[in-house]
């Protein structure tokens, strides 16, 4: 199974790095480097998947794709 894509941000107005998951609305985490960013987006993910799961929730395909993504698999 293909895994969500994630965006991961430098943010002057936080000072720090931003990870969000677009398909997984308001899933997002801060981090001080781009790492913990990472590290601290993939623990929202469980749990943001374990919320929806508890509430009865659809929890949505991963879908999202940068445009990138095309241009360098074409």
């Amino acid at each position: 199974m293909r895994d969500y894509h994630i965006n991961i941000f430098y943010s002057d107005d936080d000072e720090g790095y931003i990870a969000d998951i677009p398909d997984l609305e308001a899933c997002s985490a801060f981090g001080d480097t781009p790492y913990e960013a990472l590290q601290e987006v993939q623990k929202a993910k469980e749990l943001w998947i374990e919320a929806a799961r508890s509430e009865g929730k659809p929890i949505p395909p991963p879908k999202y794709r940068p445009v990138i993504y095309q241009v360098v698999s074409a």
